[in-house]
């Protein structure tokens, strides 16, 4: 029998540090992994009406053959389940059935059912140890790893939230296999962000393998995944490490998300737009910004341009959003700093920076020539 390849990724936080483990097929196994941080032998797991088609019974199966006694909560899924009524749904479930403070939930999805799980888990009997066992490549490749949780409001995106770390991420690149590949082109912005960031050897080697990664079914694109995933995993592992809440160097990692999120927001979170998209729309136009600023070069505007359109990412041209509520939204994020609004710039490919010196008449220019038909 071949052992499926399996690499590991530590998150450095001290007591508070946790493994990431990214591997095929591995949530077959699950119970091996999960069995240590569990006080008793009962869990909870929750996850969405989809996943619980998919994988539920994968990861049921395992646990069952282990004798680990669980529960399952499923919730309706897409981005409006990340909302208060929701958020009180889920703890009342989990009062219901007595779960204690020294169990453990465990979050099967996307980035909604983590942000939501993780953000539970972090009020729950004031605190609580929770699982990740992402299933869409986004998840995977960000929102799964650094210890973000939240929630939406109609004011904006992740206003309501808590940093909560997981104390273990189990990713199964297999899952990723009975998704759309709408799914996938969306989390794979993600990926293409470490490259943007500071990386610029990890985002000629995604302009290469990029086209194969993405497309599927088939085995030739599974090493692929899993090499992009580690690598992405460690990009934000060690930057969560350097400054865990925020407070300077990880606000790089919301390279496009500034434009992002008034996106999603002002689309009235539907499936219409997926966060990945939106987050492939703001990192064009961050480095469209950065080149009227004078920043970057039309050649890498370009360059990001055509990789997005060779990957089948969406266009903004296909949305009508009205620019001022746009300008609107972006002011109530939540990395405004004394007044000022924070982008991430870029000075080229692998050149980010943090600044607060952004004139919002540039940013409508840029809204302007982007979303104009």
């Amino acid at each position: 029998m071949v052992q499926p390849v399996i690499q590991k990724t530590k998150v450095n936080l001290g007591e508070r540090s946790y493994d990431i483990v990214v591997g095929e097929n591995i949530i077959d196994d699950a119970a091996a992994y999960i069995m240590p941080f569990l006080n008793r032998s009962r869990t909870v797991i929750v996850t969405n009406k989809i996943v619980a088609k998919h994988q539920l019974p994968r990861l049921e199966h395992n646990f069952t053959e282990n004798k680990i006694d669980y529960e399952t909560i499923i919730l309706p899924a897409g981005e409006s389940t990340k909302s208060f009524s929701y958020f009180e749904k889920l703890l009342d479930d989990l009062l219901k059935l007595r779960l204690e403070r020294s169990d453990v939930i465990i979050a099967l999805g996307g980035g909604v059912i983590g942000d939501l799980v993780g953000f539970v888990a972090s009020v729950y009997l004031r605190g609580i140890n929770f699982i990740q066992i992402p299933t869409s490549l986004l998840a995977q490749v960000d929102s799964s790893v650094g210890g973000k949780t939240g929630i939406n409001s109609a004011y904006g995106k992740n206003l309501i939230g808590a940093f909560h770390q997981p104390v273990f991420v189990l990713i199964d690149v297999t899952t990723l296999e009975t998704l759309e590949k709408r799914h996938i082109v969306a989390g794979y912005a993600e990926i293409v962000k470490y490259g943007l960031i500071n990386d610029q050897a990890f985002f000629n080697w995604l302009e290469i393998n990029g086209p194969t990664l993405i497309s599927g079914p088939g085995k030739e694109h599974l090493p692929l995944r899993i090499e992009a995933i580690v690598k992405s995993c460690k990009a934000k592992a060690a930057v969560v490490a350097a400054d865990e809440k925020e407070a300077g160097k990880r606000a790089l990692l919301n390279l496009g998300h500034t434009f992002a999120h008034a996106l999603e927001t002002e689309n009235g979170y539907n499936s219409e737009l997926y966060h990945g998209e939106a987050v492939a729309m703001g990192i064009i136009l961050a480095f469209e910004l950065s080149y009227i600023m004078k920043l970057c070069s039309q050649s890498d505007v370009d360059r990001i341009k055509n990789h997005f359109e060779a990957t089948g990412a969406k266009s903004i041209k296909e949305f009508s959003f009205d620019i001022d509520n746009l300008i609107e939204h972006m002011k109530g994020d939540k990395k405004m700093t004394a007044g000022k609004l924070v982008f991430v710039l870029t000075k080229g490919i692998g050149q980010s920076f943090l600044s607060k010196e952004v004139n919002m008449n540039d940013v409508k220019t840029v809204l302007e020539n982007a979303i104009k038909v």
